[in-house]
């Protein structure tokens, strides 16, 4: 049999190209639970002094990409940000906004302050110019993420736990009561790897 007419007999996969070449095909992060989170670059902060994340172990740690109030993910998620952060600040959990520019005028810092504020974030946003840390983290080139607007939860030894790939996590949602509870469990639980543990 010539060789066209040998793949015209072949049945058609049904499996996701991705999986075919060893990559997961989803776009969860699933891949990277477990992993240790890599340090982010910002080097702009709105209501805070720069940060690190070395400089937070013993912290479990929650950060968030937004952008504009434009973004219908970003503004039915911030009230989930604000309660998590108001409910659990003072038992450990740090809260970072990690805003990253779609707008296709330049990056303002003054507009993203009024952002923040309109989402009535108390917490600290930095600023992810030309999405260093969000390609870094998430925009790998080897797997399909649907969303910018990507959560991850950080254990105190520095430890992605949990992500949350985007879209919507509201208040009253599976995926910020999934969020909630691993947030309480890791400020309630030992913390892996930390002396005395």
């Amino acid at each position: 049999m010539p060789l066209p007419a040998l793949f015209l007999a072949l049945p058609l996969l049904a499996v996701p190209v991705a999986a075919a070449v060893g990559a997961p095909a989803t776009s969860d992060g699933a891949e990277l639970i477990g992993q240790p989170a890599q340090p982010w670059t910002a080097s702009e902060w709105i209501g805070s002094p720069p940060l690190e994340l070395a400089s937070l172990r013993g912290k479990v740690v929650l950060v968030r990409w937004f952008m504009s109030t434009d973004c219908p993910y970003c503004t039915a998620t911030a009230p989930a940000l604000n309660q998590l952060y108001r409910e659990f600040k003072d038992k450990g959990l740090v809260v970072i906004g990690m805003y990253h520019h779609k707008n296709p005028e330049p990056l303002d810092l003054k507009k993203v302050r009024g952002w923040a504020g309109e989402f009535g974030f108390e917490f600290p946003v930095a600023v992810d110019r030309d999405w260093r840390t969000l390609r870094r983290w998430w925009l790998d080139g080897r797997h399909k993420r649907d969303f910018t607007s990507v959560t991850f939860l950080i254990d105190q030894n520095g430890t992605i736990r949990r992500i949350h790939p985007g879209g919507t996590m509201a208040p009253g949602t599976k995926d910020y009561d999934l969020m909630r509870a691993t947030i309480a469990s890791l400020l309630t639980g030992p913390a892996p790897g930390l002396p005395g543990n």
